[in-house]
């Protein structure tokens, strides 16, 4: 039994509907903050009639967690649960420091209590900070330049203080680059409250008419076109990643910390660009001044995720807007509430 910390938001629905297609039974754990109940029964659906319990509860209630636990039956943890935009994170510094380490914090000790000794971490490429060479290595030194970005940065010293003080104890941490597409039967995607914080929601809320028209902000960085570079992955791609870090931290007698992208860069106007040409639909466009915080290019070292897990990306920037045109065109106003 896999305990998914959060499993019914963006990546954790992808890749629970991929492990219950690998043949893990599997323990959802989300408490609804940014995701909708009606996800789990698209979740099951894809799976193909896996086993999936869900338990409406937040990572920092002890009790709550504790009776998860108590079936004795889980083995690993895929942890997800976390709040995750830099604009409300610096609005909001305590309630990031209160979710994601509190948060984590609590996770770690409940599964000591009940000695489960595998986690897999969903951090991010924001602990990098301002990129000092490109592409990112795994030993690039840590920066995080926002309360979003150091909370993962913290966890990330959290889990490898665990594997110091607990020989028996694993991790595999996640650094994902920047993650859009959606599952390819337009079941199941990106679904943001409110205005969206990332790129490719807002294309396509845009394309489906609930945005009037995107926003780029910056066109004179040092990059192809001016706009900003990042390393798009895609969704099913960053699902797959999971469960080979999954394999690696049950089999393996070690820890890892790894990149999850590409390797190689997409300015904003070219997702742009690729969306209209792919669909066929005009997205129009302003152009704002550069945000605060925002670096000009950022993309993956990926050979280490190759070399030891075994894992790669098969899909690109025109499967990205495929998938994620379907979702929104088939559910376009997000997921039904429940």
């Amino acid at each position: 039994m896999i305990l998914v910390t959060g499993g019914l938001g963006y990546i954790g629905s992808h890749t629970c509907a991929e492990l219950l297609r690998a043949g893990h039974a599997l323990t959802i754990v989300d408490n609804l903050a940014n995701s909708k109940a009606s996800v789990l029964e698209r979740i099951r659906s894809l799976g193909r009639g896996g086993s999936v319990e869900f338990h409406q509860a937040d990572v920092r209630d002890h009790r709550a967690l504790g009776e998860v636990f108590s079936t004795g039956r889980i083995e690993a943890v895929i942890h997800f649960a976390g709040l995750k935009a830099v604009g409300e994170s610096v609005a909001k510094p305590l309630l990031y420091y209160d979710n994601n380490l509190h948060g984590t914090c609590n996770l770690l000790e409940v599964m000591a209590r009940h000695s489960v000794r595998r986690i897999v971490f969903s951090s991010s490429a924001t602990v990098y900070g301002d990129p000092q060479h490109l592409p990112l290595t795994e030993t690039h030194p840590l920066g995080a330049v926002n309360p979003y970005g150091r909370s993962k940065q913290y966890v990330e010293s959290m889990l490898a203080d665990m594997a110091a003080a607990n020989p028996d104890f694993r991790h595999a941490t996640l650094r994902y680059f920047n993650p859009i597409g959606a599952h390819p039967s337009g079941s199941i995607g990106e679904d943001p409250k409110g205005i969206p914080n990332n790129l490719f929601p807002y294309i396509t809320q845009v394309a489906i008419g609930r945005l009037a028209k995107l926003r780029i902000f910056g066109t004179d960085y040092d990059t192809v076109d001016g706009t900003g570079v990042r390393d798009y992955i895609h969704v099913m791609d960053l699902a797959a990643g999971h469960l080979a870090a999954l394999r690696y931290v049950l089999q393996q007698d070690r820890s890892i910390t790894v990149n999850l992208g590409t390797g190689r860069g997409n300015s904003v106007l070219e997702v742009v660009q690729a969306f209209e040409r792919v669909t066929g639909i005009p997205i129009p466009r302003e152009f704002g001044p550069r945000r605060t915080g925002d670096v000009a290019s950022c993309y993956a070292d990926v050979s280490l995720a190759m070399r030891e897990l075994g894992w790669q990306t098969e899909l690109g920037i025109d499967d990205m807007c495929r998938d994620s045109w379907a979702w929104q065109r088939a559910n376009p106003e997000g997921y039904p509430e429940p």
